[in-house]
């Protein structure tokens, strides 16, 4: 399907900026503020709010690989190729956590309090905003910790690498963690909204999707296996509305297309697949809007496809000439904002109801 082909304008472009080199992470406020935090390749951390940009941080050529704002919106966090954690408040640089020693690619802020996780080589540090201090570190052991991600409640986090997933009962650190083992390592894992699932993508080229109550009482998990992608699993997104069974719906890219699972009320059937393409390129990013069925796709390709319940292409965006990084949906679903490979980072604005 060509651009041309589609004449249906959900989305307008609202605002654009350039930085220096290819973003690497941005982020929405999750307060109801229109304020999109990037960064770069080449260090700089921008806040992009009200048509303007401020700059929190000028680049200083060591790259800066992730960045999120707190429940609450107090605080932004970021990290990167130096081992070290920024923690900006209101624009305030209040605390440089991490010793340098391993590069930090993932963190993740608790769902509901200021405590932030973060990777440091095989290590997990959870830090608190809050008091200023060390919570705890957790020692994933059998590799680097590859990926991080709170349960909706907060009462549990999960740690992928190899060999599988950890999960820590948030309100006793020190018992064993929970471990689901995959014979592969795994990359990438997100938790579902509601809590109830944990989808993991390994690189021996599959997707495991498990029920998170079996796996944190400690019975066997039983986890469904999802196979035959044409290379490994690079991004995950969940739904958080649910289908007619009553789970949320599952997206996964792999190479240059994207696969919609959706659980069947046959319990006999498991996930069911649909494939979808449009994408001439490697997708680097997939992310349903809030609320809502719509997928957001951004390629290597240029193109940004929003998919109408996951199923079909309504419009393509595009403004990034080397492709696009990342994207992030705003948390009302009023706004996207892109990333690009060569610096670009743009927001749109939704047009008509969805």
């Amino acid at each position: 399907m060509n651009i041309s082909d589609i004449n249906f304008q959900q989305f307008a472009q609202e605002f654009s900026v350039q930085l220096s080199d290819y973003i690497s992470a941005i982020a929405w406020s999750p307060q109801g503020k229109n304020l999109l935090a990037a960064t770069s390749a080449f260090g700089e951390v921008t806040l992009l709010e009200n048509k303007t940009a401020i700059t929190l941080q000028a680049g200083n050529d060591v790259s800066f690989s992730c960045l999120a704002f707190s429940s609450d919106g107090q605080f932004l966090a970021g990290g990167g190729q130096d081992g070290r954690v920024k923690i900006w408040r209101k624009g305030e640089l209040i605390n440089t956590l991490g010793n340098g020693s391993a590069w930090v690619d993932k963190l993740t802020w608790h769902p509901s309090s200021n405590q932030l996780a973060f990777n440091l080589g095989r290590y997990v540090q959870v830090w608190d905003a809050d008091f200023r201090e060390t919570v705890i570190t957790l020692d994933f052991e059998s590799s680097s910790a590859l990926g991080i991600d709170w349960g909706q409640d907060g009462q549990y986090l999960a740690i992928c690498g190899h060999r599988g997933i950890k999960v820590w009962n948030c309100q006793d650190w020190y018992e064993e963690p929970y471990i689901l083992d995959i014979p592969s390592a795994c990359t990438a894992m997100a938790w579902s909204p509601d809590g109830n699932y944990i989808a993991c993508a390994n690189m021996d080229r599959t997707l495991t999707v498990v029920e998170s109550r079996l796996l944190t009482s400690g019975e066997d998990p039983q986890p469904w296996v999802m196979r035959g992608f044409p290379g490994k699993v690079r991004q995950l997104a969940w739904s958080d509305l649910t289908n007619t069974s009553g789970a949320p719906v599952l997206a996964c890219s792999s190479v240059d297309g994207i696969i919609v699972w959706e659980k069947s009320p046959d319990e006999s059937v498991g996930w069911e697949a649909t494939v979808l393409t449009n994408h001439v390129d490697v997708v680097n990013a997939i992310a349903f809007a809030p609320r809502s069925l719509l997928l957001a796709s951004g390629g290597a390709d240029g193109w940004i496809c929003l998919w109408t319940q996951a199923k079909q292409v309504s419009q393509i965006l595009t403004g990034a000439s080397a492709g696009f990084s990342c994207l992030a949906w705003h948390p009302q679903g009023n706004f996207l904002g892109a990333g690009g490979e060569n610096g670009e980072v743009i927001i749109w604005s939704k047009t008509i109801p969805t």
